[in-house]
């Protein structure tokens, strides 16, 4: 039997929503709309009771007429639940970040868990529907739902500030059965559409997160900037190029904030827009140049998971970048932006005395020269003291950075070997010193790192007596005269056996 809805949910006087409706289901779904979004919203008991009365309300009314009046009419019933899902996002979502503040989070997680159960019995409503022959208006309805709940499942659906196991669950529960209903196997699929002919919902989801993503109110919600982040995640190529308008904007104003965490997570989502867009795409309207400054001002910050991810991105952009260089056989090459930013690093890398920062530079390093090869050369002094000075410097039981430098040194002098021979002296002392130092070190570092340490300082003396036409294997046999330590005595006889002619491998 129909619920009478009208019996339940008057008309209010003053209130120009129900009187629009032309049946008493929608005036009741208006009233309860009015009660989660109007004046008395802010009284924690009338929104109690109206999620109960909406709870029953879904209950009691069947799919055909949950789902009517989407034909002509502008104020069918999908409508109106499209905005009752949104007004129960809206609700659920969590309250402003406060620094030093972290109280609320356990109401939000409650309110989460009530929401999503209403979400499960609308989710549950729309399937029922896709299999009654009497209700063909259920798309419709789906289309108005889909947005709203997405963005509620994907909000507390992870360990968050404002969740809780129960939240999470519930939550995880609206999302997947959201993915059945919408017949989508996965996330991306539900996003950029399972087909070619199945239009995505991608575009819906950024358009109800836009009015959140401004300068003035993307602090107002924590969460919109995770749903953000993970939604574009999920877009890869092809279909990603078609909505930079609406993804880049947010992303430079996330990562131009002054936390940490939001400047991370902001160049998280520019690298992911450079990786699956088109360099020809980014190239248009100047867009490569704008995320290539934006970046190249983090480096001065220094935060080393910034610096780290700001490094990973720039190396992808680069070939991007490079693409708009036209470079005449008859002139000097023109300097890159790889070189510019290689330039600072070189730059922070000399003074810098605090590890984190010094391994984060080292880890990257060996990637700019690959990717600058023989140019590198231009900046061969700096790389030099560079180099030398981290060489000296015991880098802690891991040894990350001076591994790092030795894998540096290594392509190095392949790149620019004709350069190495002038540079034979000053390199073969700083090597010497460091297997020294490490045949020597009693306990700090682990066997394992010490045997990789040696073995990459003896393949760059290897390297080394190649680039110097065998000086190298000349200078190191008067120390085998002298020298008593047998690490060490190892480490000089592969370098004349390898210059001898015998491969490495073997010896």
């Amino acid at each position: 039997m129909e619920h009478d809805s009208s019996r339940d949910f008057p008309p209010r006087e003053g209130s120009s929503l129900p009187g629009e409706w032309p049946s008493a289901l929608g005036q009741a779904f208006s009233q309860i709309l009015h009660h989660l979004t109007g004046q008395e919203s802010r009284r924690g008991k009338a929104r109690d009771v109206a999620l109960q009365d909406l709870s029953a309300l879904i209950e009691a009314t069947d799919c055909d007429k949950l789902f009517e009046g989407s034909g002509t009419s502008l104020h069918g019933m999908p409508e109106m639940l499209g905005q009752v899902a949104k007004a129960l996002e809206k609700y659920a979502a969590p309250p402003k970040e406060q620094e030093g503040r972290s109280d609320g989070h356990s109401a939000v997680a409650e309110k989460a868990a009530a929401v999503g159960l209403l979400f499960l019995k609308l989710l549950t409503k729309v399937e029922a529907a896709k299999s009654s022959l009497v209700c063909p208006a259920w798309k419709t309805g789906l289309t108005h739902l889909a947005g709203p709940i997405y963005i509620f499942a994907v909000t507390h659906s992870w360990k968050q500030p404002w969740t809780s196991p129960r939240s999470q669950n519930v939550a995880g529960e609206v999302l997947t059965l959201l993915l059945q209903v919408t017949e989508c196997g996965s996330v991306a699929g539900f996003l950029h559409g399972e087909n070619e002919d199945q239009k995505g919902r991608f575009t819906v989801i950024m358009g109800l997160l836009k009015p959140d993503l401004n300068k003035e109110s993307w602090k107002n919600n924590p969460a919109t900037k995770h749903v953000f982040s993970w939604t574009l995640q999920q877009v890869t190529r092809p279909w990603l190029n078609q909505h930079l308008e609406r993804i880049i904007p947010p992303s430079l104003l996330i990562s131009d904030d002054y936390q940490t965490e939001n400047k991370i997570l902001g160049v998280d989502c520019l690298h992911h827009i450079v990786l699956n867009v088109p360099a020809a795409d980014l190239l248009q309207y100047n867009r490569a140049q704008v995320l290539y400054h934006a970046l190249f001002n983090h480096l001065y910050t220094p935060e080393h998971h910034l610096i780290q991810a700001v490094l990973l991105c720039l190396l992808d952009l680069f070939p991007v970048l490079e693409k708009a260089l036209h470079w005449k056989g008859d002139a000097a090459r023109p300097t890159t932006h790889c070189d510019e930013v290689l330039q600072l690093i070189l730059t922070h890398m000399e003074p810098e005395h605090r590890l984190l920062l010094r391994r984060t530079y080292a880890r990257n390093l060996p990637a700019f020269v690959k990717r600058l090869g023989i140019l590198t050369v231009r900046h061969l002094k700096r790389l030099e003291r560079v180099i030398l000075g981290y060489l000296e410097v015991y880098d802690g039981p891991e040894e990350e950075a001076r591994l790092k430098i030795l894998e540096t040194l290594k392509l190095l002098m392949q790149y620019t070997w004709p350069r190495v021979s002038c540079r034979l002296v000053v390199l073969l002392k700083a090597l010497l010193k460091l297997i020294c130092d490490v045949a020597r070190d009693p306990n700090l570092t682990p066997e394992t790192i010490k045997r990789a340490l040696l073995e990459e300082a003896t393949e760059c003396l290897i390297l080394l007596d190649h680039c110097s036409q065998g000086q190298v294997k000349g200078l190191l046999a008067k120390i085998l005269q002298s020298c008593e330590d047998s690490k060490v005595v190892n480490c000089i006889r592969k370098v004349q056996h390898v210059s001898e002619g015998t491969p490495y491998g073997e010896t």
